[in-house]
């Protein structure tokens, strides 16, 4: 048995001794299997004599892998022929501006539901952009602790409807998506991006940024239906005219050629070590399930932020009674290799971001924490 061999404890998806326990919002936690490919690699990939990070775009193995990564994100999600995966740069905020230029210049509608931070920054963009973006429904009166409810207030004449997926600020997700829009629609699914099984029926573009359940930072995958893209406007900036992409295979300029392989890397661990989306999803529903247990089974030492409607299967936020309180959980938890547990910067408080490569082991690590600290503090 090898070193690396030894040093492995296995608990379901994996985890090396001497390694934390990521719990980062993002640049979050990857699959141990995948870092050890590419540490495997990384000097000679696959036997060109350099690094993927040297190797040219251009050259046929790069290009031959950045297809074989869409087509492998194509079939992990079941996307016909009608869908490009794109691969650009910019993260979710250049889509902000890239969405509205695109679909609704030139003071065209488009709705926005508004459920926090990340969807409020999404239309503020969209309006500097030019576009005639009005918030048809909003979570602030309950300070983004819910997805909103009921029927939304859709504008007839809106080129899309924009939503975000999973708020990773508050921890609210959508627990299913609209269906009674007029208009096709947009979504951020950034923070839950291949957590789960997605219908993307109703949708005409995806963005999600790579650096949760992807891949490195620096990588935005587009999901887009072509004939959509196609409608978008026209004499825009070449890198901001989605059919720039379409037309290159993302390689209208240099892509980013490592965090491209990582995530083709990441895509086929979901579909041959996970098991594909449905197994991912009862994975995460079940780590969820434990730390909401917990948190609710404290006797109010642990309070959820978020309605219990609305509750992100990624993002566990909650208090404890007061905030050197917490800033002492955070820092013991620290010194028990259990990092990255503190809340945004712009609410505080603890957030434990449970992405598909946080091994089960790590949250059951995290709940046994939590009620030692209850102990030993209450």
């Amino acid at each position: 048995m090898t070193q690396p061999e030894k040093n492995r404890i296995f608990n379901g998806l994996g985890q090396v001794a001497g390694r934390v326990y990521n719990f980062n919002g993002g640049p979050a936690a990857l699959p141990l299997p995948v870092l050890e490919e590419v540490a495997s690699e990384i000097l000679n990939w696959r036997g060109t004599g350099m690094s993927i990070m040297e190797n040219s775009h251009r050259d046929k193995k790069v290009v031959a892998m950045a297809l074989e990564t869409e087509e492998t994100l194509k079939e992990l999600l079941g996307l016909k022929d009608e869908w490009k995966v794109l691969f650009l740069q910019g993260g979710a905020s250049l889509q902000f501006a890239m969405i509205p230029m695109n679909f609704a210049p030139d003071g065209a509608a488009s709705d926005y539901v508004n459920t926090g931070m990340w969807s409020d920054k999404a239309y503020k963009e969209a309006v500097i952009c030019g576009s005639g973006a009005k918030i048809i429904a909003t979570g602030e009166a309950e300070n983004f602790t819910r997805i909103p409810s009921g029927k939304l207030d859709y504008r007839p004449d809106a080129r899309y409807v924009y939503l975000t997926a999973n708020n990773t600020v508050r921890g609210t997700e959508w627990k299913s998506f609209p269906t009674d829009a007029p208009a096709p629609l947009i979504a951020d699914m950034s923070s839950d991006f291949l957590s789960r099984p997605l219908d993307l029926s109703r949708f005409a573009l995806v963005h999600a940024g790579a650096q949760k359940n992807v891949g490195p930072a620096g990588l935005t995958i587009v999901l887009a239906r072509t004939e959509f893209a196609k409608t978008g406007k026209k004499g825009l900036p070449h890198l901001l005219d989605y059919r720039t992409y379409i037309d290159s295979d993302s390689m209208y300029n240099t892509p980013p050629v490592f965090a491209i392989y990582v995530a083709g890397l990441v895509f086929k661990w979901i579909r041959d070590a996970v098991g594909g989306l449905g197994k991912m999803a009862e994975i995460n529903e079940a780590k969820a399930a434990r730390l909401y247990a917990a948190i609710d089974g404290s006797g109010g030492y642990y309070r959820g932020t978020a309605a219990e409607d609305s509750r992100s299967l990624m993002n566990v936020t909650y208090r404890l009674p007061s905030e050197e309180l917490e800033k002492k959980f955070l820092e013991e938890g620290k010194k028990a290799g259990l990092c990255g547990l503190n809340g945004h910067r712009s609410v505080g408080g603890i957030r434990a971001s449970v992405y598909n490569a946080v091994p089960d082991r790590g949250v059951d690590t995290l709940i046994e924490f939590m009620a030692d600290f209850k102990a030993k503090n209450h």
